[in-house]
């Protein structure tokens, strides 16, 4: 019986471990080829948000005496699949190989082994293990030596260089800035409340979260910063360890609350919880400021009563970044690394070269300018426009396509053909909605790489051949409406950039 739940880091690629059970090289690839299918299955019948958010980081580790093995990266990570989705894996791995009778889950790289747990387990093998409850006050607690009054909470710490001092501004962020430094420096009290920030990866939200919460604490108001993840698990901590009462007032006793990614925010108990705090703290006039990578229109795995709370507010979208601005980045990098290397140079004309080439996000930018500066101090020779273009070729997004996700094209299709995603999936069978569907079919089929099985299950459940069907009438229709043709050819166009 398996009774160990962590591994270390040094697992092969696929997490198999060579010993402990798995035997020569072709069972080990016949579990790797299991595992793949698993992963694809759970992807397909879970949605790319669910997987991605708690899936994509699952390993195998071994299958050994009818007990199959995954590893997390994190304790929170483990309860939560423990507490939601371990019967599903196991269903799910049981279709694909029938002597797997239960689930271990252990988390990678925590040092000492601890249990695996398995609600799955016969009768006379014990209870399951659960990892010891971190009471909520020790997940929010500052750093013993941080000078502060009892009880207060500081979150997950900010990080130092993320001020509004530091914060390069433009025309894509004029607004989301204003708005963030008047939240800041409390003018004219929670006027903007709650304050929600959107935008993809890597174009200032995060640094705009960390600002305010640097101000806010700068002019002795509580404040307390979170992502999703460290949110999730305070709550569920606090009810492992009977403290959940004690988490919910102190939380509401803050003069601000930053969330950060509140996307990933699961479970209906917590996301109630999570309503719940915002009501009360914008009731009482508190600040609440909030960022995700979409509107909260958008939020479609968030409870309804939450994505209109957060709608109420000020909803601001952090734009993408325009040449101008990338150029502003890239100078202020730059005269930053100059501090602590003074002949590190970099001719305008390759600013300019590099501000052209990565259009992506702030962070490349970045990446970019320490890719030129390992070049100047490793060889010793001069920035040029040939040596920056070799140093930035990986960073510059157009050299691949951009992958579509089948979510992202329901979402598009809807738009723009005045349908709601949930008509898409639904069973109505009006022409206004029959054609958009059809379409939406269509673009999943030739912009993804997904079967049309799982198309099916992506929509609402169909069988493989009404995606076939559908495909086949809007290749016909193409060939016979011109206007038809030119609005597909523009709906990938605008997927695809």
């Amino acid at each position: 019986m398996y009774r160990g739940g962590d591994v270390s880091e040094g697992q092969n690629g696929a997490g198999l471990s060579g010993a402990d059970g798995i035997g020569s090289g072709a069972e080990r690839q016949g579990q790797v080829d299991t595992w793949a299918r698993v992963k694809r299955r759970l992807r397909a019948e879970l949605g790319e948000d669910v997987y991605t958010s708690w899936f994509a980081r699952l390993e195998i580790d071994a299958v050994a005496d009818g007990c199959a093995r995954l590893t997390v990266p994190t304790r929170f990570l483990k309860s939560w699949i423990e507490a939601h989705y371990v019967d599903r894996v196991l269903s799910i791995y049981r279709a694909e190989d029938a002597s797997v009778e239960r689930i271990g889950l252990g988390v990678r790289g925590a040092g000492p082994r601890e249990p695996a747990t398995s609600p799955a387990r016969k009768a006379d093998e014990g209870a399951p293990a659960r990892p010891e409850p971190m009471a909520a006050a020790a997940l929010l607690q500052r750093p013993a030596d941080a000078d502060r009054e009892p009880g207060d909470l500081s979150g997950a710490p900010l990080d130092t260089r993320l001020t509004f001092r530091t914060f390069v501004s433009g025309r894509s962020n004029a607004l989301a800035l204003a708005a963030a430094e008047r939240i800041a420096r409390n003018e004219g009290g929670a006027l903007y409340n709650p304050l929600y920030l959107h935008a993809g990866v890597g174009l200032g939200k995060t640094h705009l979260l960390h600002a305010i919460g640097h101000e806010v604490r700068e002019a002795g108001r509580r404040a307390i910063y979170l992502t999703a993840d460290r949110f999730m698990y305070g709550f569920v901590a606090s009810l492992k360890a009977q403290t959940a009462h004690t988490f919910k007032e102190r939380l509401r006793g803050i003069d601000l609350l930053v969330v950060d990614d509140v996307q990933f925010i699961q479970g209906r108990t917590i996301q109630q919880e999570f309503g719940h705090t915002l009501n009360a703290l914008i009731d009482a006039g508190r600040q609440v400021v909030v960022a995700a990578d979409r509107p909260p229109a958008e939020l479609e795995s968030l409870d309804e009563r939450v994505r209109s709370r957060l709608a109420g507010g000020l909803v601001v979208e952090v734009g993408a970044l325009d040449e101008q601005l990338r150029v502003s980045i890239l100078t202020t990098r730059i005269q930053a690394v100059q501090a602590a290397h003074p002949t590190f140079e970099v001719s305008p004309a390759v600013v300019s070269y590099v501000a052209r080439s990565v259009t992506a996000n702030g962070r490349d930018l970045e990446g970019a300018v320490n890719r030129l500066l390992a070049h100047a101090t490793l060889t010793g020779a001069p920035v040029t426009l040939e040596t920056a273009e070799s140093a930035i070729r990986d960073l510059v997004r157009n050299r691949e396509p951009k992958r579509v996700k089948i979510e992202d094209i329901q979402k598009l299709v809807a738009s723009r053909y005045n349908v709601s995603r949930s008509d898409i999936l639904s069973e109505r069978r009006t022409a206004a909605v029959v054609r958009p569907r059809q379409i939406a079919m269509y673009l999943s089929k030739v912009l993804t790489l997904r079967s049309l099985p799982e198309i099916g299950r992506r929509f609402g459940g169909r069988d493989h051949t009404t995606v076939l069907h559908a495909v086949r009438k809007i290749e016909k229709a193409l060939g016979e409406d011109n206007a038809l043709s030119e609005e597909v050819e523009l709906l990938k166009r605008m997927l695809q950039d």
